[in-house]
This record gives C-alpha cells, sequence and structure tokens, in this order.
C-alpha cells in the first residue's frame, strides 16, 4: 500500500483527521452493504443484541445499550426497533411487563445473513492488517480518547 505520507510525516499528521476519515470509510462501507440486504447499522445492532443476547433483553434495555452509538440518540433507535418488529424479524413479548425481545424464525434466518456480511467486512477491513497492529490501533485511540477527556465504551 503506498501511504499518504512519509513516516517522518505521518508523525505529525493530525489524528482527528485520520479518525473521522477512517470512521466515514468504515460506516459508509457498512451502512451501503447492509442497505444492499435491506436493513440499516442501527437495526443490525437490535438484531445482534436480540440474537446474541444470553437471556432476552427487555426493549428498554436495548434501546439504552444502543442510544448513543454513532451519536444515534434514543428517539432513532426506540425507531429502529419498532422497523425491525415492523420487519417481522423481532417480537415484543406482549404477556410481561418489561417487554423481553425475541427473534421470530425469520429474523434469525435474516440475522445469519446479515452475520456473514459484517464477517466478511471484518475479513475486508483488516486485510493486511495484524492482530498486533490492530491491538495496538485500539489501545492507541483509546489512549488517545482517555487524553482528551473523552469517554467511549462499545459492548
Amino acid at each position: 500500500m503506498d501511504y499518504s505520507h512519509t513516516d517522518t510525516e505521518l508523525v505529525r499528521q493530525p489524528i482527528g483527521y485520520w479518525t473521522w476519515a477512517a470512521y466515514k470509510a468504515v460506516v459508509t462501507r457498512t451502512r451501503a452493504a447492509l442497505a444492499e440486504l435491506g436493513t440499516t447499522q442501527p437495526q443490525w445492532w437490535v438484531l445482534a443484541q436480540v440474537a446474541r443476547a444470553d437471556t432476552p433483553k427487555t426493549r428498554a434495555e436495548v434501546s439504552a445499550l444502543l442510544r448513543n452509538y454513532l451519536d444515534t440518540g434514543p428517539e432513532a433507535m426506540e425507531s429502529e426497533i419498532d422497523a425491525t418488529v415492523t420487519a417481522g424479524w423481532i417480537v415484543q413479548d406482549a404477556e410481561t411487563s418489561d417487554g423481553r425481545l425475541s427473534l421470530t424464525p425469520e429474523g434469525r434466518a435474516f440475522f445469519e445473513k446479515a452475520a456473514a456480511l459484517q464477517d466478511d467486512l471484518w475479513t475486508e477491513r483488516h486485510a493486511g492488517v495484524s492482530e498486533e497492529e490492530y491491538l495496538t490501533t485500539m489501545k492507541v485511540l483509546q489512549r488517545v480518547i482517555h487524553n482528551t477527556g473523552g469517554r467511549a465504551w462499545h459492548h
């Protein structure tokens, strides 16, 4: 790969720009691929939370966990949860007061298809990047976030 600058120049490049450019590239690619399947990235987050839960989560738990992802916000997350229900991928248990969410058979099949796509996207993003390089990158980014007084957490 050809890099934009020499190593000497790269160490002086603004991390804010490069993290933004990486974010934009990854999110744009992910959202376009998911759109081809007929879903959004927030809907994928909902499906993944429900599908991978050891015990069924409530709507409130899923919404609270995901509302801050990429600045989505609580209203948008509620709308995305509604969209997964409308699509027939998730049902909300009407028999319990806390409205536990579970996948329908159609939702399970769609989740598996979307999960395979996410695996393909992971492989695409990590081409030529060793686990050691990736780990170093994650630690550096978390240190920069900490150093600037920011807060970030991902499940």
